[in-house]
C-alpha cells in the first residue's frame, strides 16, 4: 500500500462541469466592460448591482390598467397578483416577470429568433444558423394568427405590461447584465415585447423536449462505428414485464381510447458518406441554447394518488421536472387571482411558470391540479437527401429545393447571409455547416419536425389554468400539440386521471422513426395524418387508485399506433410505483410528507445487479479492496455523504470506459444513465461478449472480470487522488457538486463577473436516472448537470397545504436576496409553504405591492 504522500496513477483529468454553447463565452466584452466598472469604485459598482432590484411596496403606475391590482409577496417573493379583468391581471403578470426576469426573456427571445449574435458576437453564429434554418419564429408567427381570439387577447396584454414595466427604464434599471453588456461598447436597448416573443419561447421548450431525434443521430453515428447490429445492441428495448407502462388498462375500439375496454422489418443505409451530414446535424443540435437542458438526465416524476389511498381523504398530485441546470432556475413561481372568478375572468391558479409567457404551465387552481412530464413521442424524423444541383431526387424525380436567404447581424463584425434550402420533409439542418453544405456531393439531411407547423398549444395553457373538472381539462389538453407531455390530473371532487396529448405523425410503412430515413424514397415518409386525440392513452379514477409517470413507455405493446420506442426504460417509475404500494400497504394511505419523501428517494437502481459482480472480483487485501469492502454493505443508496456511493459511482463511470471508448465516437459516448443500465446488465451475463475487450490492445482479449477488476482499481486510485486516501473520507457529494451558471456573464471567463452572477457549489445525492434524479454525464465528469427543477405536492383537500419549492428563487438579478433564496431549502430536500387562499397568501404577505392605472391630466 502507497504511503499517504505518494500519488497514486493518474486517470486523464474530469471535463469541465458541462459545455456551455460557445455563444455563451464573451470574454472579451466582459473584460473591456469589467475593466470600466473596476474604475469607477467598488460603491458605484453596488449601486449599479442594485439598481434593477424591483419596487415590490407602495404604489407604481401601470398605464392601461383599467383598475387597481394588487402583488402580494411572501417572504421568498413568490408573488401572488390579484385583479378585477383578465386582461388586467395578465397585464401585471407581464409587469411582474419583467420587473424580475428580463434579461433571461430578452437573451431567450434572441435566441429563438435566431438573433444572440446581435447580443453576443460570431460565437453565438452556430446557433443562429441552425434556429434560422429551422425558421422558429417564422412558426411563431403564423401561430399568433390561429389561436383563439382569447389567447390572443391575453398574449397582448401580457406583452403590455412588459412594455410598460420598460418604457420609462434605461438598460441599467432592468439588468446588471445590460450594465456590463453597454460598458463594453454595445450599445443595447431591448426592443418592446410582442406576444411573438411569448411564442417562441414556446418552440425552444418543444426543442428541448423533442423526442429521440438525438437518439436517431447517435444510432445512426454509432452504426456507423460498429455496425448495425452491435449498435441494436445499445438500445435494448423496454422491459414492458419489469417495468410498468403509465396506463395499465384499456384499449382502441374505433379508433377511441377506451380505459374499461379489454385488448380486442425496418433498415438503415449503410452509406458511410452520410457520416459527415449526420455529424453536422449533430453539431447543429448542440449548437442551439437549451433552455430546459438535454441528454438522459432530462425527464421528470409525476404522480398522482386518489382519496381512498391518501391520508387526507382526498387525492394528492406530486411533480417535479428534471431539466438543465441553470442560473437563474427556468420556473418562476406565482398565482393569479381574478377577485371574482367569472367567465370573462376565470384565473384563480397558482404554480409555476415561465418567464415571458402568460398563465401558469404546472399547478393547481380552484378546482383541479396537474402536472408534467415529458412523453417523448418520435415527433421527429431526419431524412436522408440526395441533392442535385438546385433540388433533391425523390420517388423517381427530381423536385426544386425551396429556398430562401436569412441576414444575420453579427455584433462587432459584417452582417452575415445564409440560404436556407428545405425539401418537402423539412429544412436541410445539415447546412448548417458551411463545409458540408459546400462539399457539393449531393449529401444532405432534412429535419421533419411536428413543431415546424404552427400550432395553437398557448390556447392550451390558458384553458388548463380555467379548467374546473376532467372534461375541461381534457378538452384544453387535446390543444397541447408540442412538446408532447404526460398530463396527470386530480380534482377536489376526489377524481384522478392520466392523458396523452399532442401532434403524433403516422408513418408510412418503410419508417419506424428509429433510424433517418431515405428521403428519395416515398414509403418513408409521413402520411399527413395524425394519431387522434380520442385514440391517445388517457384514463380517469385507475382501478388500481393512483398513476406514475417518468417517462416510462405509456401503454404496452399492443397499443395499435407507434408513438415511439425510445422510452424511458422505467427504472424511475418502477420505484416509484414499489414506494406507493408499500406506503400504502404499510400506513392505508399517503400525507404530503409521504409523497415528499418519495421524491427524495435515492436508491440507485443499478447497484442491485452490478454491486454482487464487483464483490466477486478478488482484489489484493488492504488498498486495492478499501473501496471494495464499502459495497458489501451498501444499500444502493446515494445520499451526499455516503463514502460507498461515491466509490461505486466512479466504478461504474471508469467500466463504461473501458468497455466502449475504444469503439464509439467520441460524440456518442456512454453518458451513464439508464439506456446504459440496460446495455451493462445483459452484458454482465455475458462475461465474453466482444465489448468487454479492448481493441486497442493487441494479441490480448479481455473479458468482463478484467473489466470489472481494472475499474475497481483505477476508482481506488481515482477517489485517492480527488478526495482521501482514507475511504471513510469519501463522500459521493464532494464528487457530485452542483455549480449554478449563467448562460451569458457566468461564462465570460472573468472571475469577478462570474462571481457576481453564479452561485455554488451544493454536494448532492441522487443521480442519473434515479428518482432524486440529479444527473450527470459519464462521459464528462461527476458534476452535476440536470436536477429536479422544482418539487411539488398538492393536496386536494386542503390547497393551503400543499408545498412548493424552486431550485433558484423568483428573481434573476443577482443583487436580490430571492436569487437563490430556495437553494438550500432545495439540496436538504426540504420545501416552503404553498399559500393560496386570500386568507393564507394575506398571513404569508411580506411586501404589497398597489399597481394603478396611470392618472389623466
Amino acid at each position: 500500500m502507497p504511503d499517504q504522500d505518494q500519488q497514486p496513477p493518474r486517470r486523464r483529468p474530469l471535463a469541465a462541469v458541462r459545455s456551455w454553447p460557445r455563444w455563451a463565452r464573451i470574454s472579451t466584452y466582459v473584460a473591456c466592460g469589467l475593466a470600466l466598472a473596476l474604475v469607477v469604485g467598488v460603491v458605484t459598482v453596488s449601486v449599479l448591482v442594485r439598481r434593477p432590484l424591483p419596487q415590490t411596496t407602495g404604489t407604481a403606475e401601470l398605464p392601461g390598467l383599467d383598475a387597481a391590482v394588487e402583488v402580494v409577496r411572501d417572504e421568498h417573493g413568490v408573488p401572488q397578483v390579484y385583479a378585477d379583468s383578465l386582461t388586467d391581471l395578465v397585464m401585471a403578470q407581464g409587469y411582474v416577470h419583467a420587473q424580475e426576469r428580463f434579461f433571461e426573456m430578452d437573451v431567450r427571445r434572441h435566441a429563438t429568433a435566431g438573433r444572440l449574435a446581435e447580443m453576443f458576437g460570431e460565437s453565438a453564429l452556430d446557433s443562429d444558423k441552425a434556429v434560422r434554418t429551422m425558421g422558429w419564429r417564422r412558426v411563431a408567427e403564423r401561430e399568433l394568427a390561429i389561436v383563439a381570439p382569447r389567447t390572443r387577447q391575453v398574449l397582448e396584454a401580457y406583452a403590455d405590461g412588459v412594455n410598460a414595466y420598460l418604457a420609462d427604464r434605461s438598460p441599467s434599471e432592468l439588468a446588471v447584465e445590460y450594465t456590463v453588456l453597454n460598458a463594453s461598447g454595445l450599445g443595447y436597448r431591448p426592443e418592446d415585447w410582442s406576444p411573438v416573443d411569448s411564442l417562441a419561447w414556446l418552440k425552444a421548450m418543444a426543442w428541448d423536449l423533442r423526442g429521440n431525434m438525438g437518439e436517431e443521430v447517435d444510432r445512426a453515428l454509432t452504426a456507423a462505428a460498429v455496425g448495425r447490429q452491435r449498435a441494436e445492441e445499445l438500445w435494448p428495448a423496454y422491459p414492458f414485464e419489469e417495468h410498468a407502462p403509465i396506463v395499465g388498462q384499456g384499449a382502441v375500439v374505433d379508433g377511441v381510447f377506451q380505459a374499461r375496454a379489454e385488448t380486442g422489418g425496418t433498415r438503415l443505409p449503410q452509406r458511410p458518406g452520410w457520416t459527415a451530414a449526420l455529424r453536422s446535424v449533430r453539431a447543429a443540435l448542440d449548437a442551439v441554447p437549451s433552455w430546459l437542458g438535454r441528454g438522459d438526465g432530462i425527464g421528470s416524476n409525476s404522480w398522482v394518488v386518489d382519496g381512498e389511498h391518501s391520508e387526507t381523504g382526498e387525492p394528492l398530485l406530486a411533480n417535479d421536472p428534471h431539466l438543465g441546470a441553470s442560473m437563474p432556475g427556468v420556473w418562476m413561481q406565482m398565482g393569479l387571482h381574478c377577485r371574482t372568478v367569472s367567465e370573462a375572468c376565470p384565473l384563480e391558479v397558482a404554480g409555476f411558470t415561465f418567464s415571458g409567457v402568460p398563465g401558469v404551465v404546472i399547478g393547481h387552481n380552484a378546482d383541479i391540479a396537474w402536472g408534467f412530464t415529458n412523453l417523448g413521442p418520435d415527433v421527429t424524423d431526419l431524412y436522408l437527401e440526395r441533392v442535385v444541383g438546385d433540388g433533391y431526387r425523390y420517388d423517381g424525380e427530381v423536385l426544386p429545393l425551396r429556398v430562401r436567404t436569412e441576414t444575420i447581424e453579427v455584433r462587432g463584425a459584417d452582417p452575415v447571409t445564409i440560404e436556407v434550402r428545405a425539401t418537402r420533409h423539412g429544412p436541410l439542418l445539415s447546412d448548417v455547416d458551411e463545409d458540408i453544405a459546400a462539399a457539393g456531393d449531393g449529401q444532405a439531411v432534412a429535419l421533419a419536425w411536428t413543431a415546424l407547423e404552427p400550432s395553437a398549444t398557448a390556447d392550451a395553457i390558458l384553458a388548463m389554468n380555467a379548467a374546473s373538472d376532467w372534461d375541461s381539462f381534457r378538452e384544453a389538453a387535446a390543444s397541447f400539440a408540442v412538446p408532447a407531455q404526460n398530463l396527470v390530473y386530480a380534482d377536489r371532487a376526489g377524481h384522478i386521471g392520466y392523458q396523452a396529448p399532442g401532434v403524433v405523425p403516422v408513418r408510412k410503412s418503410g419508417n419506424d422513426g428509429r433510424w433517418p430515413a431515405e428521403g428519395w424514397r416515398a414509403e418513408d415518409d409521413w402520411t399527413g395524418e395524425t394519431v387522434p386525440f380520442d385514440g391517445l392513452p388517457s384514463v380517469l379514477d385507475p382501478d388500481e387508485g393512483f398513476v406514475v409517470t417518468a417517462n416510462q413507455a405509456v401503454i404496452g405493446p399492443d397499443y395499435p399506433y407507434a408513438l415511439t420506442q425510445d422510452w424511458d426504460r422505467g427504472y424511475r417509475s418502477q420505484r416509484i410505483r414499489d414506494l406507493l404500494a408499500a406506503e400504502i400497504e404499510a400506513d392505508g394511505g399517503l400525507s404530503v410528507e409521504e409523497m415528499l419523501e418519495v421524491q427524495r428517494d435515492d436508491r440507485n437502481p443499478m447497484a442491485a445487479t452490478l454491486v454482487p459482480y464487483l464483490l466477486d472480483i478478488d482484489l489484493p487485501r488492504g488498498y486495492a479492496s478499501d473501496g471494495q469492502r464499502l459495497l458489501a454493505g451498501w444499500d444502493g443508496s446515494q445520499p451526499a455523504d455516503s463514502a460507498a456511493a461515491a466509490y461505486y459511482n466512479v466504478v461504474w463511470r471508469t467500466l463504461l470506459e473501458h468497455t466502449f471508448h475504444d469503439e464509439l465516437p467520441e460524440e456518442v459516448r456512454p453518458d451513464g444513465g439508464q439506456r446504459w443500465f440496460a446495455v451493462v446488465s445483459r452484458l454482465l451475463g455475458a462475461p465474453e461478449d466482444r465489448w468487454w475487450d479492448d481493441v486497442t490492445t493487441d494479441g490480448v482479449v479481455e473479458d468482463r472480470d478484467d473489466v470489472l477488476r481494472r475499474a475497481l482499481l483505477e476508482a481506488r486510485d481515482e477517489l485517492t487522488r480527488l478526495q482521501s486516501l482514507h475511504p471513510e473520507d469519501w463522500s459521493w457529494g464532494g464528487l457530485h457538486s452542483l455549480e449554478l451558471r449563467s448562460p451569458t456573464l457566468g461564462e465570460s471567463g472573468i472571475g469577478p463577473v462570474e462571481a457576481l452572477v453564479n452561485r455554488g457549489d451544493w454536494e448532492l445525492g441522487g443521480g442519473s436516472s434515479i428518482v432524486d434524479a440529479t444527473g450527470w454525464d459519464a462521459a464528462e465528469g461527476y458534476a452535476v448537470t440536470s436536477v429536479p427543477s422544482m418539487r411539488m405536492v398538492v393536496s386536494l383537500a386542503d390547497l393551503d397545504a400543499s408545498r412548493w419549492i424552486n431550485l433558484t428563487g423568483v428573481s434573476g438579478h443577482p443583487a436580490s436576496g430571492h436569487y437563490t433564496d430556495q437553494t438550500d431549502l432545495w439540496a436538504r430536500g426540504e420545501t416552503i409553504a404553498w399559500p393560496f387562499s386570500p386568507a393564507a397568501v394575506e398571513d404569508a404577505a411580506a411586501d404589497v405591492l398597489r399597481l394603478e392605472p396611470a392618472r389623466t391630466e
